[in-house]
């Protein structure tokens, strides 16, 4: 049974931190398709359309008929674990400074044999186990092999902890923890294991309710902090940048209206300026220290998490300026996965539909409550999913931007005013 995660003692300044590695990255291009399911917290195998046959590894034609006619489809892990062995020795540096290392090979249930990291709770063979496709610290797709029950301490397991970003015994900067979502946010992770969240605020003379409770947590700290300021982003990273283990961040400027609505550019820049050029700044100012500390110890900086939309995926008119200011953010975004990937620190992008607060007053129902949010965001950092889209409206406009962008961009288009 996997034993509690202890405490990690204070790290001694004198000594150097380790440069980060990272497991073996190549993939060829139809086994990214692997990855772009694990990407979503969802374990995707391909199926053939012609014979059925659902087979792994990713090839480029059906094993059984040859058919090229291949569809990603989820399977829901169920296997027999066959046979398991422990690594003691590895030519790979990644997994030499970890073993041992406990792998096994699980037959599916739907067919196809694997070879899978094993967790530390599965029994031994034969066993029943659920197989997990996860993102490694390289942000490629693997499978690991959980037990059939849940056991106590799951999460702890030292295998599986490297594979996720679980918030426990780590420090957590959310940047702007004065909104609803930042305040459930806060709460969420103090409740997930957090040594210590730093909760940001800007506008300090402005008055928001549940806001002042947060000071009563011993684990909370207020932090100023305003994005749409170069030197106050520089001055706090300058702080506490080479303490974070995740940043979240939640700043958000959200107005209503398309273009022809305004006159000028002031409300569109003020949304672009704190949702893209605010997070250009945390980026410029956070990521060099993060990414410096991607082998840190137990507690080592490991995700970003970036809180967009629904409506960086296709512009929806009513919010136009909104949507396009989200866009942006959600291409720098890319551009920071791209650069954090070295140090295995993940990038999480959120894309929430619309939130249960002031800006979304005039959409009707279904809306996405604070709470339910940022339970959301805790549990992606857990699972180690990299997108996320939570709620009833992200997950129907992830359906149909997927099926056809151009046929979604009508509809929207389409949309009453």
């Amino acid at each position: 049974m996997t034993r509690p995660l202890m405490r990690p003692p204070r790290k001694n300044p004198v000594l150097r931190t380790r440069v980060p590695t990272l497991p073996p990255a190549a993939r060829s291009r139809v086994t990214l398709g692997l990855t772009a399911g694990a990407a979503r917290g969802r374990f995707e195998l391909q199926v053939c359309r012609d014979c059925g046959t659902v087979q792994y590894p990713p090839r480029e034609a059906c094993h059984v008929c040859l058919s090229r006619r291949l569809d990603w489809r989820e399977q829901n892990g169920a296997a027999e674990l066959l046979s398991e062995t422990t690594l003691w020795h590895s030519n790979e540096l990644f997994y030499r400074e970890r073993v041992p290392w406990r792998l096994g090979v699980a037959k599916l249930d739907c067919g196809p044999v694997a070879v899978v990291h094993l967790h530390g709770d599965c029994a031994p063979a034969p066993s029943r186990v659920r197989v997990r496709a996860v993102l490694d610290r390289a942000g490629q797709a693997t499978l690991i092999a959980i037990p059939d029950k849940d056991t106590p301490n799951m999460a702890d397991d030292r295998q599986l902890r490297e594979m996720t970003c679980d918030p426990k015994f780590r420090k957590v900067l959310i940047t702007d923890a004065k909104t609803a979502l930042g305040q459930a946010l806060v709460e969420a992770i103090v409740a997930a294991g957090a040594e210590l969240v730093w909760a940001g605020y800007a506008e300090s003379w402005k008055k928001t309710p549940g806001f002042d409770r947060l000071t009563s947590n011993p684990q909370v700290s207020l932090l100023p902090l305003d994005l749409t300021d170069s030197r106050a982003v520089k001055d706090t990273a300058g702080e506490i940048g080479g303490r974070v283990d995740i940043l979240i961040n939640t700043a958000d400027h959200h107005r209503n209206f398309g273009i022809a609505a305004r006159d000028g550019v002031e409300t569109a820049r003020a949304e672009m300026d704190a949702n893209y050029f605010g997070l250009l700044r945390l980026a410029q100012e956070f990521a060099p220290a993060m990414r410096a500390r991607g082998a840190d110890g137990q507690s080592s900086a490991v995700a970003w998490v970036n809180l967009l939309s629904i409506f960086s995926l296709s512009n929806f008119p009513p919010h136009g300026t909104y949507s396009a200011s989200k866009a942006a953010a959600l291409s720098l975004s890319q551009c920071l996965r791209a650069e954090l990937a070295p140090a295995g620190v993940r990038v999480i992008n959120v894309f929430p539909g619309p939130i249960d607060d002031e800006w979304n007053q005039a959409l009707p129902p279904p809306k996405i409550a604070p709470a339910r949010l940022a339970s959301d965001i805790v549990d992606a950092l857990r699972g180690g999913a990299e997108d996320v889209f939570p709620g009833d409206i992200a997950q129907d406009w992830l359906a149909r931007w997927r099926d056809n962008p151009k046929a979604l961009e009508r509809e929207l288009a389409a949309m009453p005013r």
